[in-house]
């Protein structure tokens, strides 16, 4: 079951920037992702067959997102993980009720979907389809 998110007040920590500021630190294409909500094409990403040691944290705020050891080759085009660092994201079903969108719990930047069930052979059965430009990498031998 989803966790979808229930308050519409910042939480403790959280970045909260007008799009005035987003855009002054963010390049244009990852304010369409992050902040409005877009997609980046298939296949396109820097980080899709990426798969050194290391972690994913948001574009938009730097909050460790995803561990490497959790990134695996869905051939979707994006860069799939099944699982996230716990607390950092919101997952949150559309209002279609078709997909569960999941976004950066800090700073509630647009991170992509999460699919159940797919019958990968991971530990939870999901994939976190997350846009390459929402997030930067951090390879273990700079971040240590």
């Amino acid at each position: 079951m989803a966790t979808t998110a229930t308050s519409a007040a910042p939480s403790p920590g959280s970045v909260q920037k007008h799009d005035e500021e987003w855009r002054a630190v963010l390049s244009p294409e990852q304010f369409r992702v992050l902040r409005k909500k877009g997609t980046e094409a298939r296949f396109k990403g820097e980080y899709t067959k990426l798969f050194e040691e290391g972690t994913y944290a948001c574009a938009g705020c730097a909050t460790p997102l995803y561990k490497s050891t959790t990134k695996f080759d869905s051939g979707c085009g994006w860069p799939a993980f099944f699982d996230a660092i716990p607390g950092a994201i919101i997952q949150t079903l559309e209002p279609d009720g078709k997909r569960v969108e999941i976004t950066c719990a800090k700073c509630d930047g647009h991170l992509g979907h999460v699919f159940k069930g797919e019958g990968f052979p991971t530990a939870t059965d999901e994939r976190h389809c997350v846009n390459s430009v929402s997030l930067k990498f951090n390879s273990s031998e700079t971040s240590s």
